[in-house]
């Protein structure tokens, strides 16, 4: 999940049932926090257990080194195939590529190394989800920023999370043997327009609270205010309406969510799986007069963190209060899988 609050998520406004039934069947990690923003940066950390001191990804476009281990390459030494349902955002490096006009020379959008994408959906190119779209008879509009800002005008059964379960649920039914499954939703994120009937799911006028910018501002943080894409409205109202709506994008997607987890069980894998869920960084939704996540503020960096292994019944239904972080998740899978030792931390290498 992307842009993925953990007091909005995980608070008492919005609600997420599947979240909630997820909680009580695992260990939530209440004070995990995400290394660094936006997205390709936190995804660096997350997917390889490294520092940006290490890893050296800065802003989206910035390579991901080869030379580093990372969960999917993981995931294959323990002898899965791991599959990519959405995106990582990742740059390749290109010491690895070899034809100049390579595409994946040219975004920060490629697919995190040893992921076999099996419905590969960026921010950018939405193209199955649109292409589908138009097979139910709907005109999606001109690109697929329109696509997603006009979400709030077609059945939430058609939006690009609802499009992006149904592909994994029918992936998972013709497999029979162990599977390694990345989901990676993009909502909720920007634009602020929830599918469906979840854009009416909560009144702006119960969605305010947010905190003020206050004077005396640092520097840094006088020029994020200046930046649009940052800005919060400055409209009381509409800076309401733009929370309603992310609220709402929570809760679609958690509806997601449910479909997974009922699958899991009617299936008989709901004991035999592994769930991780986390984010890559947070929201700001209006504190300090931000948007997004250019900041430094704990609402960029607060995420959520809630790891079920149906073999620890015990922990099950527990919480944690200690301080925990992205970087951590990398380990605690490979501890997971009994992966621990010789050549599975010989790729993890600090740079020069």
């Amino acid at each position: 999940m992307d842009q993925l609050r953990a007091d909005v998520v995980l608070g008492e406004m919005v609600a997420t049932p599947s979240l909630d039934h997820l909680r009580s069947e695992a260990v939530t990690f209440e004070r995990h926090y995400a290394q660094a923003a936006p997205c390709a940066p936190g995804r660096a950390a997350l997917y390889t257990g490294t520092y940006q001191m290490t890893n050296r990804v800065v802003a989206n476009g910035t390579p991901l080194d080869a030379r580093l281990d990372n969960v999917a390459l993981l995931a294959r030494r323990h002898g899965y195939d791991p599959v990519l349902f959405g995106y990582t955002d990742q740059g390749v490096d290109p010491r690895t590529v070899e034809d100049s006009s390579d595409p994946r020379l040219d975004t920060y959008e490629g697919v995190l190394p040893g992921l076999r994408p099996v419905r590969h959906l960026p921010e950018s190119d939405s193209s199955p989800w649109i292409t589908w779209l138009v097979s139910q008879g709907y005109d999606p509009g001109a690109t697929w920023h329109d696509a997603l800002r006009s979400e709030p005008d077609r059945s939430a059964e058609l939006s690009q999370s609802a499009y992006l379960t149904s592909e994994l649920l029918g992936w998972l039914d013709d497999q029979d043997a162990p599977w390694f499954v990345h989901l990676s939703y993009l909502r909720p994120h920007p634009p602020y327009a929830a599918a469906g009937e979840f854009a009416e799911r909560y009144d702006p006028a119960d969605c305010g609270g947010w905190i003020e910018a206050g004077a005396n501002l640092h520097p840094l943080h006088a020029a994020a205010l200046g930046v649009e894409a940052s800005a919060a409205p400055t409209d009381p109202a509409a800076l309401r309406s733009l929370r309603s709506q992310y609220f709402g994008m929570a809760s679609e997607v958690d509806a997601q969510l449910g479909r997974v987890l009922a699958a899991l069980k009617a299936s008989g894998e709901w004991d035999r799986t592994i769930v991780v869920l986390t984010a890559d960084h947070g929201e700001q939704l209006g504190d300090h007069g931000l948007i997004q996540k250019l900041a430094f503020f704990e609402q960029s960096y607060a995420i959520p963190c809630i790891i079920r292994d149906p073999r620890h019944r015990d922990a099950h239904g527990t919480s944690i209060r200690a301080f925990t972080e992205a970087v951590d998740v990398f380990p605690t899978i490979a501890e997971l899988l009994a992966v621990v030792g010789g050549e599975d931390h010989d790729r993890a290498i600090p740079l020069p």
